[in-house]
Order: C-alpha cells, then structure tokens, then sequence
C-alpha cells in the first residue's frame, strides 16, 4: 500500500505454525496483494522454528518485505531486499516443497526491474511458493 493509504489491520504475531501452515498462509497473503503479511508469517516461522531453518524463513521474509518496499515505490530498498533475500534461499533445495531455486531467480528479475524503475504491483508480481 502507497504511503498515506489508511492502513491494514497487521497480521497477529508470534502465531507459530507447522511449515505447510506457514507456506499455504503466506502464499494467501501473498496472492491477496499482502506481502507484508506474509512477511510477518515468515518471520514467525524464523523466530518460532530450529535455527537450522532459519536461513529459510529469514531469506523468504526479506523476499516479501521487498515485494512490499517495491511495491510502495522504495526501489533501492526493494531492490536490496529482494536481492539479499535470494542471496539467504538459493542453494536451499526445495524444503517443503519450496522452490527455493525459482524464488531466487524471481528475485533477482524482479530486483532488476524495481532497479530499473519499473511500478510493482504486489498482488500481480507475486510469486509461486511451491510449483503447481
């Protein structure tokens, strides 16, 4: 949402979900136009999961508040995001079902065009958690 807009109810904090849970709401929030919502259930997933997941979590909710900054208008500090984002996932593997490889390689083009000046919309730049 553009600075001045009214506001959005936030997302409850400290909800702690199993990762399906977490990869199905965020992806909701997500495709509803909401990535700082599901940055929020990233985040919760990160501080509320094993610190061998962190990386996981950590690198996807910086890949949401990226999406929200370039969407907001802030290109450098979408364009950063995102990019440290991929940086956090690639190499990941596919950890439920997650394709840490196609959400890399989203961000780095979506970093590109924010970069370049491009206007984000967030609901229609979304991205696909899980293949299918």
């Amino acid at each position: 949402m553009p600075y001045g807009e009214a506001g959005v109810e936030r997302q409850p904090e400290g909800v702690v979900r199993a990762p399906a849970e977490t990869v199905r709401e965020a992806q909701r929030l997500l495709d509803a136009g909401m990535p700082f919502h599901a940055h929020e259930v990233f985040e919760d997933a990160w501080k509320s999961g094993p610190e061998a997941e962190a990386p996981l979590w950590r690198g996807l909710a910086q890949l949401a508040v990226g999406l929200t900054h370039a969407a907001r208008g802030n290109a450098v500090g979408g364009a950063r995001l995102l990019r440290r984002g991929a940086g956090q996932i690639a190499g990941l593997g596919t950890p439920y079902g997650i394709d840490t490889a196609g959400l890399a390689r989203w961000a780095g083009a979506l970093a590109g065009r924010v970069a370049d000046g491009d206007r984000i919309d967030a609901a229609r730049e979304a991205p696909r958690l899980t293949p299918g």
